[in-house]
């Protein structure tokens, strides 16, 4: 790094530092959402007046949906053992993060966060810690926890909760993944079914992404996955439980070999792990997701090099189609609670996956033009998903959630009535 980058790394730093520390330390705060000026309001808003709705939610505990803001409120609950690109930096320092998450939530779906960051030692207990708290929360989105234990406490958190527990680093970035390889191949015209597709990361957001493609169509003999230790197969000794489900009799041992012929790259790994002659040597038309953030596997500028004829999405919002997980988690649980959903289900799922599709193919509002300094914005290979600002992602994913939720039967309460109408 030249003296100038180092001095803009420096700066950025700092403002970065500056924005968390002032006026006020932190990104998240409570506001009231009741008046409290006089004697009578305090007598409602605490005692006597606040016995009425406990003894209510005492005699039918559905009602604290009802009385509290139970039903309007997530826990973003982690670790610390795998936070961005950090690793395991520990519970509280990933509490930065845990408040960047509750902006996103207030900011694009108007969603109350409590940040939660749980000293752990072992699954189990992170297990037993959530699952005693849970019960002022209308979800629980799990965020930053390494595998292979993140697999082990969602699945665990799922049976016991009935609430919606999701975890974000998987489905979130699965969903977003689905949604913008769905429009690529399309324009690319290659079936899903018929797509030869590498996974270069064999982590969390890997293997969700991995088990939504083959539920939608991709078909588990043309997908290799790529470790650190080369292609995962079955003659290899050090397999995990999640790993050996997609080990196969593979000739193929290297990234390289995998990458001549294929049709599809996703890449959830590292930077800089792609060359040019890789991509050089991919099928016709390929589809390249580089999504290592803030470095991805290969630049953009060297993958068009390489080849003219792909279609590219990154991690990053300075280059086109940003695989960006705030396009869905939002929305997802606005859907969810809405309908007091028990559960974010695969059904639920490949709802937001087909919404984010159809938005995809949609007019671009002059908003969205304005907000992006752009002129234009049409589907096609610099624009296969939507773009974070997008205001009508709220009508498109958390309506089709709620559909969804209503039709697969966890909805607890009526579809909203301020939403479109359930079709068919």
């Amino acid at each position: 790094m030249n003296a100038e980058a180092s001095d803009t790394a420096v700066k950025q730093q700092r403002r970065a530092l500056d924005y968390h520390a002032t006026p006020i330390p932190g990104k998240i705060g409570t506001a009231l959402l009741k008046p409290c000026e006089t004697q009578a309001e305090l007598s409602l808003a605490y005692t006597p007046g606040v016995a009425a709705p406990v003894l209510e939610i005492a005699r039918d505990p559905t009602t604290a949906y009802d009385y509290t803001n139970k039903g309007n409120t997530v826990a973003v609950i982690t670790d610390g053992t795998a936070v961005l690109g950090l690793g395991n930096v520990g519970a509280l320092a990933a509490k930065p993060v845990m408040e960047g998450k509750g902006v996103l939530f207030k900011r694009f779906a108007d969603i109350n966060v409590v940040d939660i960051e749980v000293n752990s030692d072992s699954p189990q207990h992170f297990v037993d810690v959530v699952a005693s708290i849970a019960g002022g929360f209308g979800g629980i989105n799990l965020e930053d926890i390494a595998a292979p234990h993140c697999f082990y406490i969602e699945q665990a958190l799922q049976a016991r909760l009935d609430i919606p527990v999701f975890h974000d680093d998987q489905h979130g970035t699965s969903i977003i993944i689905a949604a913008a390889l769905l429009n690529a191949l399309e324009l690319q015209a290659k079936p899903l079914s018929a797509a030869r597709i590498v996974c270069l990361g064999a982590g969390a957001a890997a293997m969700a992404s991995m088990r939504l493609l083959k539920h939608l169509g991709a078909r588990s003999e043309l997908i290799r996955m790529v470790d650190r230790k080369g292609v995962i197969r079955r003659a290899r000794q050090d397999l995990n439980a999640q790993k050996q489900e997609f080990a196969g009799d593979f000739p193929e041992q290297s990234l390289a070999d995998v990458m001549h012929g294929a049709d599809v790259l996703i890449g959830v790994s590292g930077p800089n792990l792609v060359t040019p002659h890789m991509i050089k040597t991919m099928a016709n038309k390929p589809v390249v997701f580089a999504l290592s953030n803030p470095d991805p596997e290969i630049l953009p500028q060297q993958a068009y090099l390489a080849r003219d004829d792909l279609i590219m999405a990154t991690g990053r919002s300075d280059y086109p189609n940003q695989v960006n997980n705030v396009l869905g988690f939002p929305f997802i649980f606005r859907g969810a609670l809405d309908v007091r959903a028990t559960c974010i289900n695969t059904t639920m799922i490949v709802a937001a996956v087909e919404a984010l599709t159809r938005l995809a193919h949609a007019p671009v509002p002059h908003t969205v033009l304005k907000a992006y300094n752009c002129d234009k914005l049409l589907f096609g290979p610099n624009y296969i998903i939507p773009t974070p600002f997008d205001p009508r992602l709220m009508d498109y994913v958390a309506t089709a959630v709620a559909k969804a939720a209503v039709q697969s039967g966890v909805a607890r309460a009526a579809y909203p009535a301020h939403y479109p109408p359930i079709m068919g």
